[in-house]
């Protein structure tokens, strides 16, 4: 089991014929991810990529029983493109997309509201990575080869510091379960809390590998949910110790502007709260290694029937 995607998920790429949503499509598909069309209006009934394309999403879902998209829509058109994908009846959606401006992010999240828990589309994004269940599938930009199936999870706001995370643990021997690039805009879909809450419910993740940044509340959040409602241990970076107050640093959410916001006051916060905090970028992994084996974690077999350590 995964959270998000697995082996069997349906998914299809809104503006898969496009430049860039080919390219990373077309990865997919040779990573053995359930690709079974893609969307661009104008183009339905064309083939692309040994794959049917349609004009609308609806009609993929009817076509194909997609129950998933990735979106590589331009920013103008990808707050609609989320919309579309949700009155789809499309239950999770990865958006890739940079730049999506904040009041068409303030519509898309007024209108989700609207949608019973159970019909409701889970939105990843935008301006992030993706999701990626080492060995079963993924849905984003991310280098597959760098992730080892196993047992914990990652979900961080930058996408390459996911990536480190990944590659030093798999270096230790530690596999992932599923990693969740959330994204750095100030208004996304999914937050660290929500990630965290379909963790702990996973039978096949152990532990939790949460990145975070400078800037907004959400930290803050996950500390309290993780101190209240997690049985699973959970380790910490967060970037951006260096950072000037007040100061935006690279994604748009990151900027310093009230108390529990900075760098050093999210750590105080996430260690009052039980969590490891890793103190900088490059000791990501040997934190979580340490702590899993103080849970006596490592060694325990993952999906696939590695060991998480020798």
């Amino acid at each position: 089991m995964a959270i998000l995607i697995t082996d069997s998920t349906r998914v299809i790429v809104q503006g898969m014929s496009g430049r860039i949503g080919s390219f990373h499509a077309a990865d997919m598909i040779r990573y053995g991810t359930n690709v079974v069309g893609g969307v661009t209006p104008g183009k339905g009934g064309e083939r692309h990529l040994d794959l049917p394309l349609f004009n609308t999403v609806r009609e993929a879902v009817a076509e194909t029983g997609a129950e998933a998209s990735l979106i590589f829509v331009p920013p103008p058109f990808a707050a609609d493109a989320i919309l579309e994908a949700a009155d789809a009846g499309i239950r999770t959606a990865v958006c890739v997309t940079d730049g999506i401006p904040s009041q068409d992010m303030m519509q898309v999240k007024r209108f989700l509201r609207r949608y019973p828990e159970m019909k409701k589309l889970r939105l990843i994004g935008p301006n992030c990575a993706g999701v990626i269940s080492p060995g079963k599938g993924f849905m984003g930009i991310m280098p597959p080869h760098i992730y080892m199936p196993g047992r914990v999870g990652i979900v961080g706001r930058s996408g390459t510091l996911g990536y480190e995370a990944a590659s030093q643990m798999k270096a230790l021997g530690i596999g992932v379960s599923t990693s969740v690039g959330i994204g750095g805009d100030p208004i996304n879909g999914s937050s660290f809390r929500d990630i965290l809450h379909l963790f702990q419910n996973d039978p096949d993740t152990d532990a939790v590998m949460m990145i975070g940044e400078i800037g907004g509340p959400q930290e803050a959040e996950a500390a309290a949910f993780a101190r209240d409602h997690m049985t699973k241990p959970v380790v910490a970076y967060i970037a951006g110790l260096s950072a000037p107050k007040g100061r935006k640093m690279g994604h748009a959410g990151a900027i310093v502007s009230a108390f529990g916001e900075s760098a050093q006051e999210k750590v105080e916060i996430l260690a009052a709260a039980g969590i490891s905090v890793a103190p900088n970028p490059s000791s990501m992994g040997e934190t979580m290694a340490a702590v899993l084996r103080m849970r006596g974690l490592m060694g325990v077999s993952d999906a696939v029937g590695l060991p998480l350590a020798g």
